[in-house]
């Protein structure tokens, strides 16, 4: 198991319902252009960029934990995905970043989305990782979907990062992760009980609320209104999910282009870090 990044104290930053949110300023010191807001995935935390941060040598790269992940505060309850944009709209606030470069993966990328329909302009553009924005398909369901249902049965509780790290690179889908980014969420999506063992820093219960309400936000509705350049990147796209989706949202972009990395699944950032590096610095100067 490699080492976990070294994260700096978080800056805490008040969001909405009086919740606490933990914000890093993740970057070299020294490096200031372009800025970059990362916002991750459910059920992980901003450590797992760690890797790609690294690989963004001379970008100002800020990461948060969204509510009820990481360091961040939150409890169990109704996890709007409009309160992860709250929350990244507040990092962003804090740190004084104007016309950032706004980097998601899954849930995150549909935050970033939000964030910029509800305030256009915040970010000069978007590269969003198989973001979770579908069409509408009527009244959303009731009963849990498949994640939803993986989430509540997840063991939540290690005796070591060590146990955690061998368990999840034992079998997929967390196998798919590279070990540093595998590193960073087993030591930092975690919290240490009294007795040294540890439990997921996202509650199962949360993890799965997350996934219930990825079906429920309006960003599909609303994508017209996002005038920035936004890169929709996906992975494979042989089985139905976000990949599939990722063309439709492109379409519906006034600004929009689509990335294949086939070679890829849905972890994508957390997967290769060097050829996700590599889009974000392209799509900010192609030249």
């Amino acid at each position: 198991m490699p080492d976990p990044p070294v994260m700096a104290e978080p800056l805490r930053v008040d969001s909405t319902d009086g919740v606490s949110i933990a914000s890093y300023l993740m970057s070299a010191p020294g490096a200031r252009q372009p800025e970059l807001l990362l916002a991750h995935a459910n059920g992980f935390c901003a450590a797992v960029f760690a890797p790609l941060v690294r690989e963004l040598s001379g970008f100002k790269c800020v990461g948060f934990d969204a509510r009820a992940h990481g360091r961040s505060g939150g409890s169990s309850g109704e996890m709007a995905w409009e309160r992860h944009r709250d929350d990244l709209l507040a990092v962003n606030d804090a740190y004084g970043l104007a016309g950032s470069i706004g980097v998601g993966h899954s849930m995150g990328g549909a935050a970033l989305l939000l964030a910029e329909q509800l305030r256009p302009g915040t970010f000069s553009a978007l590269w969003l990782f198989e973001p979770i924005v579908f069409p509408p398909s009527g009244t959303a369901p009731d009963g849990e979907n498949v994640l939803e249902a993986g989430a509540r049965r997840r063991r939540d509780t290690f005796d070591s990062p060590r146990a955690a790290y061998a368990n999840y690179a034992s079998k997929p889908p967390l196998n798919q992760l590279c070990p540093e980014s595998l590193s960073a969420y087993v030591h930092h999506g975690f919290d240490e009980l009294d007795d040294g063992r540890i439990t997921l820093a996202c509650r199962p219960d949360d993890e799965a609320a997350g996934y219930r309400m990825g079906a429920r936000h309006h960003a599909w509705d609303a994508l017209g209104t996002v005038r920035c350049p936004v890169l929709i990147v996906r992975g494979r796209h042989d089985v139905p999910g976000p990949a599939t989706v990722a063309p439709m949202i492109a379409d519906r972009l006034p600004a929009g282009h689509l990335e294949d990395h086939g070679d890829l699944g849905h972890f994508g950032p957390l997967e290769d870090p060097l050829a996700m590096a590599r889009s974000i610095r392209s799509f900010h100067d192609p030249t």
